[in-house]
């Protein structure tokens, strides 16, 4: 599945933090009917609360600021009730709708223009360390409580539907 995986492995120069906050409140116009304005958008969505500071302490980790990155993310799930661990890969234009109990792994690795609904999990399946997460390919779309567990592969365009379990590689374009 080497062709479904999210650009964001492969690139070696990191956008502004700016430029990212941009494409992430932009995308919510194109996902969700419910966004009125810009202002409304940064100041009322956990979710793109969450995401900011994810992105913020993902850099600290990256620098090898761990303990403060750790910081970080803990403070962002007390403000917002979103958990994405520092060490989260996560692509462009990501959305997290309503946000409530969306919890992302630390080897979890999420591509461009993907969107996840509240209770979503990208959790592990072993103690051991190394890969443990899933990997999301571009413009995947996972439906409220639905669970992704393990180090497995969703490729590109797979919509996971409300309350699934999914253990196993999908291969791209699938609903399941």
């Amino acid at each position: 599945m080497e062709d479904t995986l999210p650009h964001v492995m492969s690139q070696t120069v990191a956008p502004s933090l700016f430029t990212l906050l941009r494409e992430d409140v932009e995308c919510v116009f194109h996902r969700d009917p419910a966004a009125r304005s810009r202002f409304e958008v940064l100041t009322t969505y956990p979710g793109v609360h969450a995401l900011l500071l994810h992105r913020i302490a993902h850099r600290l980790w990256v620098f090898g600021l761990r303990y403060l990155a750790r910081v970080v993310s803990f403070v962002a799930r007390l403000v917002t009730n979103v958990d994405i661990h520092p060490g989260a890969n996560i692509g462009r234009r990501f959305f997290i709708d309503h946000g409530a109990c969306v919890v992302i792994g630390e080897t979890s690795e999420i591509g461009d223009d993907v969107t996840l609904y509240h209770g979503v999990t990208l959790g592990g399946t072993t103690w051991n360390k190394g890969k443990r997460h899933p990997t999301l390919g571009d413009g995947v779309v996972v439906g409220a409580g639905a669970k992704i567990l393990g180090a497995i592969t969703l490729g590109n365009h797979v919509r996971v539907g409300a309350n699934s379990v999914v253990v196993s590689d999908v291969p791209a374009a699938r609903i399941i």
